[in-house]
């Protein structure tokens, strides 16, 4: 893998910068899932990270947004995990995405619960990139408590571990882990830090946006809530922020590429160039 371009975003229900989507029209979801493809088409990533994707909602006019960006900004290939479900007349289907330029090779969606409004959840994915797999974690977490937070990390590091991703010589690339974690990576007790704390077990991780690099609101970003926890075997070339106004999350974009390594009793090591 010489170089791969992946980017998370929480589209907000395709809502755009306005507080609830049902406030707006068939034509105004529809105009701003085209600002959404336009951007994708602009920034050229490789695989996309969705979060607040609906599959089919009464508040946004039964629009199935994935279906409606896949086209928009050309993916051939495309999953959307639905974690809250609603059945009645006032419908609700909604998610996590992922969009790829590269074959989904194997997915999974996990809901954290069993809510009808507001549940919250993780998707995995394997896509072939080249010769490589790239394992993806894309997960949306509560924003009202830490506690129920670090609950739902739990359920991913229960996942994690069943996967023996990076450990006891099962030779599996660990995930790269990215999202809307609604806290900052800066509390020592919440969800970014709690994972971050386990999955460096398995190998060496890095926080990415680094320092001060807030993603909501997107008008006057005040706080870091979008993250992607990179493996040690990626090196991370480019990271950015990106200044958006297609919702009111602002994305993260990251530009890596496949360290050479080798493995050695079932731990990743940095490949040593010899003489």
């Amino acid at each position: 893998m010489d170089s791969m371009r992946l980017l998370t975003l929480n589209i907000a229900h395709g809502r755009g910068l306005s507080l609830y989507q049902g406030f707006h029209s068939f034509r105004n979801i529809h105009r701003n899932l085209e600002r959404i493809s336009h951007l994708l088409r602009r920034l050229r990533p490789n695989i996309v990270a969705l979060q607040e994707v609906d599959e089919r909602s009464h508040w946004n006019k039964h629009i199935n947004l994935l279906e409606e960006i896949q086209r928009g900004a050309a993916y051939s290939y495309g999953f959307l995990g639905v974690h809250n479900r609603r059945s009645g007349r006032k419908q609700l289907a909604y998610g996590n995405a992922i969009l790829s330029h590269h074959p989904i090779s194997s997915s999974e969606s996990i809901p954290f619960g069993m809510k009808s409004l507001g549940e919250k959840g993780y998707v995995f994915a394997e896509i072939k990139y080249g010769e490589d797999i790239v394992n993806l974690i894309n997960l949306h977490l509560d924003f009202k408590s830490r506690r129920v937070r670090t609950e739902q990390v739990e359920q991913i590091i229960d996942y994690l571990d069943k996967k023996s991703y990076g450990i006891n010589g099962s030779g599996l690339v660990a995930p790269i882990i990215c999202g809307d974690f609604n806290t900052t990576s800066k509390r020592q007790r919440d969800a970014v830090q709690h994972l971050w704390a386990h999955v460096r077990r398995y190998t060496d991780y890095q926080i990415y946006p680094q320092g001060t690099a807030p993603t909501f609101p997107a008008h006057f970003p005040k706080w870091s809530l979008d993250f992607v926890l990179v493996p040690a075997a990626y090196e991370v070339t480019s990271c950015r922020v990106i200044r958006s106004y297609v919702s009111d999350h602002r994305p993260v974009l990251l530009q890596l590429r496949k360290r050479k390594r080798v493995v050695e009793q079932g731990i990743e090591m940095p490949q040593v160039a010899s003489g």
